[in-house]
């Protein structure tokens, strides 16, 4: 095979990168050659060439290089419901905003809605109002847990759990030592608290 053009073969290289970033899979090898000017099987040719050098893995249509091979493109879809009292237990509001993608890496696998928090009964482990919350979906939960309670009378709310067995009760703590606990004899577990998202320019509010 006659030695091909080295910098178009870098050109290439980085063409592919950049459009499996935005696309999440590889360029073909007619979109390659629309972007160089040459034909598919040029183009093609190329590829196995690159492949030879060792600048790319080429198999199947599918080109990777180290930078790709860094990109973990796993998701889980996550829906944006609304927002969740951190007060006083209000009516649930679980109207879909928008679906939102949770990189695996980060997040783990699992099924995951976000939710916004609101008022200040978890201020004091750092959940402020506004803050993002991912609710991983489970309807169990052991002491300690920060879950999303639906409570007898229909009403929702974000605590730390706890299970009172003399008393055969569930106790939803708020995390403010100014607020009391709430005490039922059952409340319905919609999910336990995976992680929060904070916005940089409120916790710069916070601090003033």
């Amino acid at each position: 095979m006659r030695s091909k053009d080295q910098g178009l073969m870098q050109r290439i290289k980085e063409f592919c990168e950049e459009y499996y970033l935005e696309h999440n899979q590889s360029p073909s090898c007619i979109c390659i050659g629309k972007e160089f000017g040459i034909t598919r099987n040029t183009a093609y040719r190329y590829l196995v060439e690159m492949r030879e050098k060792g600048l790319i893995d080429y198999e199947n249509g599918s080109i990777h290089t180290e930078k790709t091979n860094k990109v973990n493109a796993e998701f889980s879809n996550a829906a944006l419901v609304g927002s969740i009292p951190c007060g006083t237990p209000e009516e649930e509001f679980e109207e879909i905003q928008e679906i939102v993608q949770l990189p695996v890496s980060v997040f783990g696998k699992g099924e995951f809605y976000l939710l916004r928090a609101s008022g200040e009964s978890m201020i004091d482990i750092g959940i402020y109002d506004g803050d993002l919350l991912v609710i991983r979906k489970q309807s169990n939960a052991v002491d300690g847990d920060i879950v999303v309670a639906l409570t007898p009378d229909n009403t929702n709310t974000l605590k730390t759990i706890y299970f009172d067995k003399e008393k055969n009760e569930v106790i939803l703590h708020p995390e403010n030592k100014t607020m009391q606990d709430m005490r039922y004899p059952y409340c319905t577990i919609q999910g336990v608290l995976k992680s929060v998202i904070k916005d940089v320019e409120e916790i710069k509010k916070l601090r003033k």
